[in-house]
């Protein structure tokens, strides 16, 4: 595959992805318009998309356009690993959206008669939606070669722990006696992770 033929494949993969994504979000949106349930609590931290968003354009009008091209790769093996990565990571996201359903908020919030999923993709990571954009955002890195995409990945890794931390404080307060035991048994971000370490653990 020549290098045009992989800058042809990295735009259109990102851009259907990242589609496909806004599109399950705002469609879940206008379903759950007036099914959700209100909330009772919501967090000062709003959704991370803004401030992320503010902080990359920043960054990327700060950088010259020729400390970008330093950065970026040519391999076609790691940009057709990117590629695998991004679809199965979309998948993953959408996946995660549908089976939380009316339980989403942009903010960390809880709702009254709050339902605390635990199975699907909540059965392989607490917070699979975030697992799952950030997985989007290495495989878009991956399949484009680097870049500008170099930057998304740690941003929003850092916006997502803090909202993962108010979250998590929400649901012990809210769920006592289940959420420490969902705790305990599921990863908070990476799939295996605690497979592995009980795996190191008895190898030891």
């Amino acid at each position: 595959m020549t290098q045009q033929q992989l800058n042809l494949l990295a735009v259109i993969s990102i851009v259907v992805c990242w589609a496909a994504f806004a599109t399950t979000w705002l469609a879940a949106e206008i379903y759950n318009q007036g099914r959700a349930p209100a909330e009772r609590t919501r967090s000062w931290f709003g959704s991370a998309v803004l401030p992320g968003a503010v902080i990359l354009a920043v960054i990327t009008i700060a950088v010259p356009r020729a400390d970008w091209r330093s950065l970026t790769f040519v391999s076609p093996a790691v940009r057709l690993l990117g590629l695998v990565i991004l679809l199965g990571a979309t998948a993953f996201t959408i996946w995660a959206r549908l089976v939380l359903g009316v339980m989403w908020s942009g903010a960390p919030t809880v709702k009254e008669h709050h339902e605390l999923r635990t199975s699907g993709p909540y059965s392989i990571t607490r917070h699979p939606i975030y697992t799952g954009i950030l997985g989007m955002l290495i495989g878009s890195l991956l399949v484009a070669g680097g870049g500008r995409w170099i930057v998304p990945f740690p941003v929003f890794l850092v916006l997502f722990e803090i909202k993962i931390r108010i979250e998590e404080r929400f649901m012990m307060g809210e769920f006592p006696d289940e959420y420490p035991r969902y705790r305990r048994r599921v990863p908070k971000l990476v799939p295996g992770l605690r497979l592995l370490s009980g795996r190191r653990v008895a190898s030891s």
